[in-house]
């Protein structure tokens, strides 16, 4: 089966336009053509951000997203936390934007250089497309593609929503790098990733949970229409709450309305002739920033296998999905800590003091020693306010547990998390008895121990029955079992929901692990085999 030929990508966003250029200048023989249902200057949302370090793979391919970025884009080094009154701002984190529309004017000219052939405002039909008319069929149609659904029982599509609300604006605002805002509301948290695109504008997505979002009476819009109109309520409540945050600028709209993220699955990228690229394959929390940055990797990895078995599709499309699908699941993997703190950013606004919130959410995929690097003053002042507060660094840092005192953080757990000893006593005064319930002798210092899930859709249940274990008067909860992941939302819900102490069980914990889980208040010990 040929490599083609004949091309088709279904969708003009940027992994689509990009693919089709590669395609079309390694063998300018090749028919490319992309449809789009849309005008070519009709684009949703403001902005997309990359990373210094996820560009360099992209600009040793073609230099056309180098030059966007250099001649209209807008780079920073900082991220910024604002809380409380406070802002807090963390260096090392290098990151370039750019308005979505100025990237796509610019992939569509370089298309059309290349002579690749552009057709917008075409609907295309998965169900009605002419297999012959075309060698391969790009599927670039984005997270709502149709092509997949078609195809679905032979591609095995899957998706997870994310419990947050979430909605796109922009604002003339000048944001002088990402910028991290949260406010309380009389009737919730809400949080703001804001960053500068160019040309005087700024994208501004907003998130909070959904009991917020009833109680503010934001959830009258109706999202099932069409789109294109915004929610102007949402608007209108948003640009007050944050106008001293962003000095009273407008927020600007463009198809803007609450939604739920969805991270996106699927089992096999190709079938037959067809493959999906990008949002239409998989996505990933815009917390990242990666839909943009994946998608066009996609592309590239693409384009280089076709390009490597010419006249073998088949191996070519199996090629492209062994190469790209690790880097995408790795990012996915990442994503979910990172989504998962965007659920429940409003208890930790309310639980910690600023310093300990920025460090928190700083250090939601990396540790201690990695942001370090990044800006050594930034950690720096985060350990010198657990000093002020506690006398002492965290892994030394004596912890209450019912009447008896660890004299630091570390603990020794055996193998069958039966006992905790405290790593700096010396005899068995140190140690502390794990068990599932109460212990028939009456003992101070018992820990109640709590099997986390696999997967978070087992949280409910084990939450559920930790609570109840409460009333039998532990001093602390001693989480062990399931992943890392989940042993920390389990830790977290009791430390932070019911104010009880938790042992943190992390068998291959190093110090640093240790530090930042105890530093960023995720919890009070941490437990392995030291």
């Amino acid at each position: 089966m040929s490599t083609g030929g004949r091309i088709a990508c279904v969708g003009a966003g940027p992994g689509g336009l990009f693919f089709a250029i590669l395609a079309k200048t390694a063998d300018p023989t090749r028919e490319v053509t992309v449809f789009d249902r849309n005008r070519p200057d009709d684009t949703f949302g403001f902005g997309v951000v990359f990373s210094d370090a996820t560009l360099a793979g992209i600009h040793a391919v073609d230099p056309v997203l180098r030059t966007a970025l250099e001649e209209h884009g807008v780079h920073w080094d900082a991220i910024e936390v604002r809380l409380k009154g406070e802002r807090l701002r963390c260096a090392g984190n290098g990151m370039a934007a750019i308005r979505r529309q100025t990237l796509l004017r610019l992939l569509q000219e370089r298309a059309a250089a290349a002579g690749v052939r552009l057709e917008y405002e075409t609907e295309i039909d998965p169900a009605a497309l002419d297999p012959e008319q075309y060698d391969l069929v790009v599927a670039s149609d984005g997270a709502g593609s149709r092509t997949r659904e078609h195809l679905a029982d032979e591609l095995l599509p899957s998706f997870e929503v994310a419990t947050a609300k979430f909605i796109w604006f922009g604002t003339t605002y000048d944001f002088d790098g990402l910028t991290f805002i949260h406010e309380r509301s009389a009737d919730g948290v809400f949080a703001v990733h804001g960053y500068p695109i160019g040309d005087g504008l700024g994208t501004f997505i907003v998130e909070t949970d959904e009991q917020a979002w009833r109680a503010a009476g934001l959830d009258e819009f109706n999202a099932s229409q069409p789109p294109g109109p915004s929610d102007e309520k949402s608007r209108e409540y948003l640009e007050k709450l944050f106008a001293a945050q962003i000095d009273g600028h407008a927020l600007l709209t463009n198809n803007s309305r609450w939604a739920n993220f969805r991270t996106r699955r699927t089992g096999h990228w190709s079938h037959g002739n067809v493959v999906l690229l990008g949002d239409a394959a998989h996505t990933a929390h815009f917390s990242v920033g990666s839909g943009t940055k994946m998608a066009m990797e996609d592309a590239i990895a693409l384009a280089s296998a076709l390009d490597r078995h010419r006249g073998d599709l088949p191996r070519a499309l199996q090629e492209y999905e062994s190469a790209a699908r690790p880097s995408v699941e790795k990012i996915q993997d990442s994503a979910r800590p990172s989504l998962s703190w965007w659920e429940n950013f409003g208890r930790y606004h309310d639980a910690f003091e600023p310093w300990q919130f920025g460090y928190h959410f700083l250090t939601r995929s990396i540790g201690d020693q990695k942001l370090r690097r990044r800006d050594s003053d930034f950690v720096d002042a985060a350990h010198r306010a657990w000093r002020n507060a506690h006398g002492a660094e965290p892994v030394v840092t004596p912890c209450t547990l019912g009447a008896r005192e660890t004299s630091g953080r570390l603990m020794a757990v055996d193998g069958q998390v039966t006992t905790a000893r405290d790593l700096r006593a010396a005899d068995r005064a140190g140690a502390f008895p794990l068990a599932d319930s109460a212990p028939e002798q009456a003992t101070d210092g018992w820990g109640l121990r709590v099997a986390a899930p696999d997967d978070e859709s087992g949280l409910l249940p084990v939450l559920d029955a930790a609570v109840s274990g409460l009333r039998e008067g532990p001093s602390f909860v001693a989480v062990h079992g399931g992943s890392s992941f989940t042993r920390v939302l389990v830790a977290e819900e009791m430390r932070i929901r019911h104010g009880v102490p938790t042992l943190l069980v992390e068998p291959d914990a190093d110090v640093d692990r240790a530090t930042t889980l105890i530093l960023s208040g995720r919890t009070d010990l941490v437990g392995g085999q030291w």
